[in-house]
């Protein structure tokens, strides 16, 4: 069976939560790579526009609609990157939030454990009192 202890159910919770984290980071980290990529390629689509070489002239037009398109796509993956680093920024403060209620049943859980030794040590003693008053 499962857990049976709330900290070691919130334990499970904040391990499924921070793989949950490390997905948004890698998702994250895809995106980023792909808008370097596309920045370098609009880089060397400008470089060739600029050129003063005949052949670049010829295809001036072609490297205009390559530079409208590689334009278009870096805002849509800027729009993606904003999007992913709020989901990573949620699933971070979901895991935070997660932990820190882990670490209170945890703190509960000992205490009432700490609470019960000492009132299963009072009872024995009391006990322990009252049966040697009956051997007496």
């Amino acid at each position: 069976m499962g857990p049976t202890k709330k900290s070691e159910k919130l334990k499970r919770l904040v391990t499924v939560q921070r793989h949950m984290e490390r997905m948004a980071e890698s998702d994250l980290a895809v995106t980023a790579k792909r808008r370097e990529e596309n920045a370098a390629s609009m880089a060397t689509v400008m470089e060739a526009i600029g050129s003063l070489e005949p052949v670049h002239r010829l295809f001036a037009q072609n490297y205009a609609d390559r530079f409208d398109r590689l334009s278009n796509s870096d805002k849509q993956l800027a729009s993606l990157q904003y999007g992913q680093e709020i989901k990573l920024l949620r699933e971070r403060a979901k895991g935070d939030r997660l932990e820190e209620n882990m670490k209170d049943a945890r703190l509960h859980e000992d205490r009432e454990a700490d609470d019960n030794a000492i009132y299963d040590l009072v009872d024995l003693q009391f006990a322990t009192t009252a049966s040697s008053k009956v051997h007496e």
